[in-house]
């Protein structure tokens, strides 16, 4: 155990215990192996296309809506509290959360859903799969490998979800679902942490974008709660204000809880080791009565939000170019750029997936353009 772990719970990751990478390297120099995947993450091309990729809004659509690059960036600062607390490893928490979306398509979830669709004959298309696979083969920064070559357990932590049929392709990193185990508690806190995040801040922008009204969540007790507080406390409080007073009580409320709730499961549970953690029923989660007010906030903004007539035109459209250009390329890959034609000609559909979900949103309009439009080129 060297002096950075001596602070860890026995259940945390211990970078000197590292199931190791893809492709043996030395040590770094003055960083541990789960600080170097963090630092590798952050300086790739994946990371940087985040600022230009939908969250909800379509980057275009304003300047102040949350895009996957600011959401990875609040996911990773919750994360890493959480971590802190519950004394487990920061870093391999802010490695997980800051590449959890790095595979993910231009436009969000609706163009997730009309990738999928088109590469459905081929083995479908899923952006947490699709994450791995950044790190695993897409990025090219290095002379001695494809990807970035993670640690064992940062890729753990990207894969959130696969099917029985993914997994036993995936070998030693498949195996957790194929025997049904957990994994790493790291892991674990960055998707919840990824869940506090995406919700709370959609109220946010759902309110700015002007789709959702103050009023209409008097009926969602997780918010309007915090909301009353925050106006007995506040009397004349500019509307602006008390959405983000509100909006933070809530997410400290989910945080707090979830630390209480994972405290007692790790208690009952007693796990000695990081092994013992994935032979375990899930430890981090929320309560039963904040589990279910959370999942009524998500059926809100899913009812308000997310199907909200004018969203669901930019989904549309979104859909519409992303079949319109997996279908042009897949027609006649000749139109692809000279480096996403080779891998197309190696790997067929999968290399054009490739090129489609590695687009942002303005590069998927502008290509679309260029394909459609007469006298564009």
């Amino acid at each position: 155990m060297t002096k950075d772990e001596s602070a860890l719970a026995p259940y945390a990751a211990f970078p000197s215990r590292t199931r190791g990478r893809l492709y043996q390297e030395p040590p770094a120099e003055g960083r541990t192996a789960y600080q170097r995947d963090r630092d590798r993450i952050v300086h790739c091309t994946a990371f940087r296309r985040l600022e230009y990729k939908t969250q909800v809004f379509v980057n275009h659509e304003g300047d102040l809506f949350r895009t996957r690059l600011t959401h990875s960036l609040e996911v990773a600062q919750i994360a890493r509290g959480i971590a802190r607390a519950l004394r487990v490893n920061e870093d391999l928490v802010e490695a997980i959360a800051l590449a959890h979306d790095l595979g993910h398509t231009p436009f969000g979830h609706a163009g997730q859903d009309a990738l999928n669709e088109c590469m459905r004959p081929y083995g479908g298309f899923e952006h947490n799969l699709q994450s791995l696979r950044v790190v695993d083969e897409l990025e090219e920064r290095y002379g001695a490998f494809n990807g970035l070559n993670l640690t064992f357990e940062t890729r753990e932590g990207i894969l959130k979800h696969c099917s029985p049929e993914n997994a036993r392709r995936l070998g030693a990193l498949g195996e957790r679902f194929l025997q049904k185990r957990q994994p790493s508690l790291e892991a674990q806190i960055a998707n919840m942490a990824d869940e506090i995040a995406y919700n709370n801040h959609d109220v946010d922008d759902g309110l700015r974008s002007g789709l959702l009204r103050l009023s209409q969540l008097d009926d969602v007790p997780l918010f309007a709660r915090h909301a009353r507080i925050v106006r007995a406390s506040y009397p004349g409080l500019s509307e602006r204000r008390l959405i983000h007073e509100t909006v933070r009580r809530m997410i400290n409320a989910l945080i707090v809880d979830l630390l209480q709730e994972t405290r007692a499961r790790l208690a009952a549970a007693a796990p000695r080791s990081i092994d013992e953690v994935r032979a375990s029923p899930p430890l981090v989660a929320f309560s039963d009565t904040m589990r279910a007010e959370h999942e009524q906030l998500k059926a809100f903004l899913r009812d308000h939000l997310y199907r909200h007539y004018q969203v669901m035109r930019m989904a549309n459209k979104a859909r519409r170019i992303v079949r319109d250009l997996f279908s042009a390329f897949l027609e006649d890959p000749r139109l692809l750029p000279p480096e996403h034609r080779e891998r197309a000609q190696r790997e067929g559909p999968r290399g054009i997936a490739d090129y489609v979900a590695g687009m942002t949103d303005r590069y998927a309009i502008k290509e679309h353009r260029r394909l459609f439009a007469v006298g564009e080129i």
